[in-house]
């Protein structure tokens, strides 16, 4: 169990919430989360790369010149991977980067991490009903009153991000923004801060404990 500081729209600490996840040992614990970050990265991968071999390079049916007598290698095409214009040997070719993970390991990872960053929670009152009108100027003078220095990655963490909270955000460099549902161990380990709401952390709670 964690104890997290709740602060209000001033930056002053105004008491304090519980975060209580089931993580993994701590001998098992960078193993399973390493795993998920690199499923994470290997699954948003395109794999659409793709090179053309020497057959599938256009031109290079008539042999260059006559295989004796020229007193230069022999060829039997001007498309092999050794010409300018060839074929590529061994290039990429689309493929599945996905890698699988057992939905218990998976959340697992996320409860572990998150419960790693335990330190780094900024829980906050009132970003909703403070931030009356879109102003990204408003939302980063609160950053720094909750001790977040400038130019920090910042995950912000809402059940229910009002518009006035995600158009002052989306204009902030290194800041991104997302549902307390949608949770990826990535974004976590990846941010230096994470703010979050007192409602926000008992969503993740609900979600994600067991």
């Amino acid at each position: 169990m964690a104890n997290c500081v709740v602060r209000n729209w001033e930056g002053a600490e105004v008491g304090n919430v519980s975060l209580d996840l089931k993580v993994a040992k701590e001998e098992n614990a960078q193993h399973i989360v390493h795993r998920a970050v690199i499923r994470q990265l290997n699954n948003s991968r395109q794999g659409t790369a793709s090179t053309k071999t020497r057959a599938e390079v256009r031109g290079g049916g008539r042999k260059p010149w006559r295989q004796k007598g020229t007193g230069r290698a022999r060829a039997g095409s001007n498309r092999s991977p050794l010409w300018r214009g060839g074929g590529v040997i061994f290039g990429p070719k689309p493929r599945d980067f996905n890698v699988k993970m057992n939905r218990k390991e998976r959340r697992l990872a996320l409860r572990t991490a998150l419960q790693s960053r335990a330190a780094d929670v900024v829980v906050t009152e009132g970003l909703g009903e403070n931030l009356t009108t879109p102003k990204t100027k408003d939302l980063v003078a609160a950053f720094t009153r909750w001790g977040i220095e400038v130019g920090s990655k910042v995950l912000v963490v809402l059940d229910d991000a009002p518009e006035n909270v995600v158009l002052s955000a989306r204009n902030i460099e290194r800041v991104k923004l997302i549902r307390a549902d949608q949770l990826n161990v990535f974004d976590l380990l990846h941010a230096d801060a994470i703010v979050t709401t007192a409602s926000s952390l008992e969503k993740i709670q609900e979600v994600y404990g067991e």
